[in-house]
């Protein structure tokens, strides 16, 4: 089995956030990598990664990153494999991640979800490989019907919930 996602982030200490991604894709039966890089402490690491990544089978890379986040736009720099960064709440309330990774250069873009969001990255990463892959498409269309039922049944519990003054 070869990884078709790989997700990356600056350190182990965002594994509790990536991990949601992770756990997404083995529901999904998605093969995917988890590797920590740092575009700061280990810049050759990074480069490597990124220029080897398409060879080695990789479709798409969730990229982590929190502060200064420069790591998901490092990576883009040097593939043309989509990017799909996850802004990490570590300082500034994550503004600062999330500016660094949305505001990226003409012609290297980095898709973005929102702060500790990295199960949208995995969700957005099984819809682009779900494109060429009918079964992926049909387990990713079957998520999405789940979460109507979820609201659904939530709607159910809500009228059960009873005040003084609730009409309905």
């Amino acid at each position: 089995m070869k990884p078709l996602v790989s997700i990356i982030m600056g350190s182990t200490s965002d594994l509790p956030v990536m991990e949601a991604a992770a756990r997404f894709f083995d529901e999904m039966e998605i093969p995917f990598e988890m590797n920590a890089l740092s575009a700061h402490r280990t810049p050759e690491k990074v480069e490597e990664f990124a220029k080897n990544a398409h060879n080695r089978g990789i479709k798409v890379i969730i990229a982590g990153a929190g502060m200064a986040a420069h790591l998901p736009g490092v990576i883009a720099s040097m593939t043309s494999l989509p990017i799909i960064g996850v802004p990490i709440k570590a300082t500034m309330e994550g503004i600062d991640a999330l500016l660094s990774i949305v505001q990226m250069p003409p012609g290297i873009p980095v898709a973005t979800v929102g702060l500790n969001a990295a199960k949208n990255a995995a969700i957005l990463s099984a819809q682009m490989l779900a494109l060429s892959d009918e079964n992926l498409a049909v387990k990713v269309h079957q998520f999405k019907e789940e979460l109507k039922g979820k609201i659904v049944k939530a709607n159910e519990d809500l009228d059960k919930v009873k005040f003084k003054f609730k009409v309905g």
